[in-house]
């Protein structure tokens, strides 16, 4: 969908504006665990990541290739994903690699998008990944996104139900669909630094939280 303004996003400014956010959770999480307003700011990376992920899986030329650099990148930033965060569940690079999986299964074979999908949320949960069912459902609703009332009441009911659910914590991503209205269906600038970008910033914050430790 193309933005209904003169001017919009490129698929440039949303990676640029999910790095940014992503980073802002992450330096919270690190280093200002209670300062909630870095968490509230920082929900609105995945969503974009969500985005960028329905975007590459309609136009890749290549949907191996993507998946491969997804499942590489994953691997190379687990082991400081784990370090940095404490945890022991799939950072999310894993859950956009199921999501593509589903993605591509659901264009192939549309008889089976219900097996599909719960299929994905359920093996997310099993996996432990990051965002788990949650992830694979915003993936499913951002495939289908459509400006339209309806579309909007089953986004925001979602987060109200998963709220009640799980607690509040990603209420904030309900306004994140005003930047997909805002998208210009353009890629502008290449950005091959942007998945890279992932395990890179996780990388830098575990050297600088390590450099704080031992100045201590």
């Amino acid at each position: 969908m193309r933005s209904p303004l003169p001017w919009g996003l490129t698929s440039y400014h949303i990676k640029l504006i999910a790095a940014l956010t992503m980073l802002v959770d992450h330096i919270g999480v690190v280093f200002f665990p209670d300062a909630i307003g870095f968490r509230i700011f920082g929900r609105i990376s995945f969503p974009l990541f969500i985005w960028l992920l329905v975007q590459g899986e309609t136009h890749t030329r290549d949907i191996g290739r993507y998946g491969l650099r997804l499942a590489i990148l994953g691997l190379v930033s687990q082991p400081i994903y784990q370090l940095i965060f404490d945890t022991t569940r799939l950072n999310i690079l894993f859950e956009l690699l199921l999501g593509l999986g589903c993605l591509r299964l659901d264009r192939k074979f549309p008889q089976f998008r219900l097996f599909i999908w719960l299929g994905g949320a359920g093996l997310s949960e099993l996996l432990s990944m990051g965002y788990s069912s949650y992830g694979i459902v915003l993936i499913f609703l951002t495939r289908y996104f459509r400006p339209r009332l309806s579309w909007v009441v089953a986004w925001v009911g979602f987060h109200l139900v998963w709220s009640a659910i799980s607690g509040p914590f990603q209420l904030p991503a309900i306004a994140v669909p005003l930047v997909f209205w805002l998208a210009d269906g353009k890629r502008g600038p290449k950005a091959r630094w942007f998945y890279a970008f992932y395990p890179g910033h996780l990388a830098l914050l575990w050297l600088i939280q390590l450099w704080l430790t031992q100045a201590t």
